[in-house]
């Protein structure tokens, strides 16, 4: 490991699903190994923010009640995840956007990003999510997509 990756983080992305869950296990173990911070990021997608603030009008009280519910969301997730010790270097941060265009950005500064593969039942059974495949495809560092069935790391 040199001293530009060293200092880079492996971001994973989360949003509370069970999938995101196993994400963060991969990470988690993924940060550890390499000795880096493990960053959580969780995603307030932007038509929620709108919707939720025209409807009360109080902007702020609407974008901290939509930090906390993702906070709640990212928190049962690492108690998910991590049932017995959460890793030490381990960040969390809420951001507002859509969730692919905020972890392509965040990828930048990124060792690794990790994300759930949701995928979606349909016509085509696609086996990835919208989220994930931006990031396989606009990421600018390596990406490890994680399936749900992924359970034993």
């Amino acid at each position: 490991m040199n001293a530009e990756t060293g200092a880079k983080p492996v971001i994973v992305g989360v949003d509370g699903s069970e999938y995101s869950s196993a994400a963060l296990r991969y990470a988690g173990m993924l940060a550890a190994r390499l000795g880096t911070r493990l960053e959580v990021i969780s995603c307030v997608g932007m038509p929620d923010y709108l919707v939720m603030s025209r409807l009360e009008g109080a902007d702020r009280q609407f974008t901290a009640r939509l930090e906390d519910a993702a906070g709640r969301l990212v928190e049962d997730a690492l108690g998910r995840a991590f049932t017995a010790e959460r890793p030490e270097n381990i960040d969390v941060t809420i951001k507002f956007g859509p969730p692919a265009k905020v972890l392509v950005e965040e990828s930048r500064r990124a060792q690794m990003l990790v994300v759930g593969r949701h995928g979606e039942g349909g016509l085509l059974k696609s086996s990835m999510g919208s989220v994930s495949k931006a990031c396989a495809a606009h990421s600018n560092c390596p990406v490890l997509l994680v399936g749900q069935e992924a359970d034993a790391v």
